[in-house]
C-alpha cells in the first residue's frame, strides 16, 4: 500500500489561482522584484506625504485668508459718526 497524496496534473497548474500564488511566490523570492517594490512603495509614501503636504498648506492659506477677512470686518468702523458737539 503506497501512501502517494493526490497528484497534480498539468492542467491544475495552469488555474487562475494556481498561476497566481506561482506568480506571487516567484516575484516574492526574486531580490530584483522585492528591490522593484520595495523603491514604489518608497517613491508611493512620498508621493502621498507631498500631497498632503500641498493640501494642508493650501487649507492653512484659506484658514488664513478667511481670518484676515474676518479680522477686517470686525475693525472696520460701522457706527454713525456722533452729531457736532456730543461725544461718543
Amino acid at each position: 500500500m503506497s501512501r502517494k497524496g493526490p497528484e497534480m496534473g498539468l492542467d491544475d497548474y495552469l488555474d487562475s489561482e494556481v498561476a497566481v500564488a506561482v506568480t506571487a511566490t516567484a516575484v516574492l523570492l526574486s531580490p530584483r522584484a522585492r528591490r522593484v517594490l520595495r523603491k514604489g512603495a518608497v517613491y508611493g509614501v512620498a508621493g502621498v506625504l507631498k500631497a498632503a503636504d500641498v493640501a494642508s498648506a493650501a487649507a492653512r492659506g484659506v484658514a488664513s485668508g478667511a481670518g484676515s477677512a474676518v479680522g477686517q470686518a470686525d475693525t472696520s468702523d460701522t457706527s454713525p459718526d456722533p452729531a457736532p458737539g456730543m461725544t461718543a
